[in-house]
């Protein structure tokens, strides 16, 4: 094969439909890690599904991706960024119809994860290819916050889009809309895309991509299961095959992934921005949308729409990169952005108590505007950071941090929000003790069992809960903009 050293210079128009053909992959890639949320009760009727099974559907999809994003960037370094892209388009495509039409949980459990094999060999190709097709740094820039507006829309509109297809076909129709963008997206890629790849790759390391998915995985799945409140012991194998992993990486002359990167503290910041950045967004929208649904008595649909204004405020950050690094630098950006939507996080404390929904419409525009604007910043400084041979590996970073921070803002402040529902939950004595434990376990189930009065005291539990674990989000998106302003330089 043909060693492509560098993506030769491309028109401004083709770079730019070239861009919209990966917003078109991570848009609907994001859209899929959050849409199956709502299908859950639709496919359990369908499949009968076990406990255990239902977790699995949901978790297989996330563990293969996460664990596989490493090697999949090492590799699209290596065989080039656009065929590993297409191939994984079409890849994606396929298996879609098969969950679509699975017709057993077992089936269905496959489906998930060969989507999470096929997402893998999609996110850090998008990441990587923007690397190498915007060699300026501002036109860079701007597109990454393109790149990124579209991840965060994806996110947000999942349960939007799920609401309405429920509301109209069976749970298959959430991944059967996978099927024509997919279409689009290797029809467009095959004619806009640039090939590149890294001309001098050296010979592939079996032994790092084996250490990377088995330090990624287990993490990803004990730090998924917190809520249960279990330590998985499985967590200490991926510790052990990280600090292996990070060990021969340290000796190679060719490493998989550079870690010596990571002595950078502006490198180290701008990862730990963009973690904060996901943990806070997506934590936000996951406690959200059930307050939204539940205690304000929202449909799916409704919800999805009421999430709106973060959303659309994410997409404006387009028009304000270039001014924010021109006026503050990155460092300062990032770390005012981060500020911004802490602001906003600690605002919606007290806006969740309101008859009126205008002023939580209103909380959400700095949390959309502050988080937008921090990934885009801090997303760019990690792939700017190498040089562009080796764009996929460092893009895998990006896309790993992006994973890490969606299953720690699920995780965390989605055990933190039901620890303090229990307690705040307050039942009267001779209740059975089926419908106390229902009423316990979720807000969801409490609406279930218990009559209209204990239903408010329910609802009230999970207004408190829901506003204490905005103001610890907040907490921790205030911690992370002091880090980037101490960490991260201007430029």
């Amino acid at each position: 094969m043909t060693q492509i050293a560098a993506t030769p210079a491309l028109s401004k128009g083709r770079r730019w439909a070239a861009l919209g053909v990966l917003s078109a992959a991570v848009l609907l890639l994001s859209i899929d890690g959050t849409v199956l949320a709502l299908a859950v009760p639709s496919l359990t009727e369908s499949l009968s599904p076990t406990a255990e099974q239902v977790l699995w559907i949901g978790d297989v999809y996330s563990l293969a991706l996460a664990g596989l994003l490493a090697l999949m960037g090492n590799l699209a370094d290596r065989v080039g960024r656009k065929r590993i892209l297409l191939v994984g388009s079409v890849l994606f495509g396929l298996v879609s119809l098969l969950a679509a039409f699975a017709t057993s949980a077992e089936q269905l459990i496959v489906a998930r994860l060969l989507l999470g094999v096929a997402g893998a060999t999609l996110m850090p190709s998008t990441l990587s290819l923007i690397r190498n097709i915007f060699t300026d740094p501002a036109e860079r820039t701007r597109a990454v916050a393109v790149w990124s507006a579209a991840f965060g829309a994806g996110s947000a509109a999942g349960p939007m889009i799920g609401g309405v297809l429920l509301e109209h076909f069976w749970w298959g129709s959430v991944f059967l809309i996978n099927v024509p963008v997919m279409i689009v997206v290797v029809v467009s890629g095959l004619l806009l895309l640039p090939e590149s790849k890294d001309p001098a790759p050296g010979r592939f390391d079996w032994l790092s991509a084996a250490l990377s998915m088995l330090a990624i995985v287990p993490v990803v799945y004990s730090i998924k299961h917190l809520a249960s409140g279990d330590l998985s012991p499985i967590l200490f194998v991926g510790l052990g095959a990280g600090w292996l992993f990070v060990r021969r990486q340290r000796r190679l002359d060719s490493p998989m992934l550079d870690v010596e990167l990571f002595r950078s503290p502006a490198f180290s910041g701008a990862v730990a921005a963009n973690v904060i950045s996901i943990f806070a967004l997506v934590g936000l929208l996951f406690f959200f949308s059930q307050y939204l649904q539940f205690a304000r008595g929202f449909s799916p649909l409704q919800a999805g729409l009421a999430e709106l204004p973060a959303t659309l405020a994410s997409i404006v950050v387009i028009g304000l990169v270039g001014v924010a690094i021109a006026r503050l630098g990155r460092g300062p950006a990032i770390a005012v952005s981060l500020a911004v939507a802490a602001a906003g996080l600690a605002l919606v404390a007290p806006a969740a108590s309101q008859t009126s929904y205008a002023y939580l419409a209103l909380c959400l525009i700095p949390v959309g505007l502050g988080v937008g604007l921090a990934m885009t910043l801090a997303g760019d400084a990690i792939i700017s950071a190498a040089p562009p041979h080796k764009a996929g590996s460092v893009s895998a970073v990006t896309e790993t941090a992006n994973e890490l921070g969606v299953v720690l803002g699920i995780a965390v402040l989605g055990s933190m929000l039901t620890s303090v529902y229990r307690s705040e939950l307050v039942l009267p004595p001779g209740l059975p003790d089926p419908v106390r434990e229902a009423a316990t376990d979720s807000l969801g189930s409490a609406l279930h069992v218990l009559d209209a009065g204990l239903a408010g005291v329910a609802k009230e539990a999970f207004l408190h809960a829901m506003q204490t674990t905005s103001l610890v989000a907040a907490g921790f998106t205030a911690v992370a903009a002091v880090v980037a302003w101490r960490l991260i330089p201007r430029r």
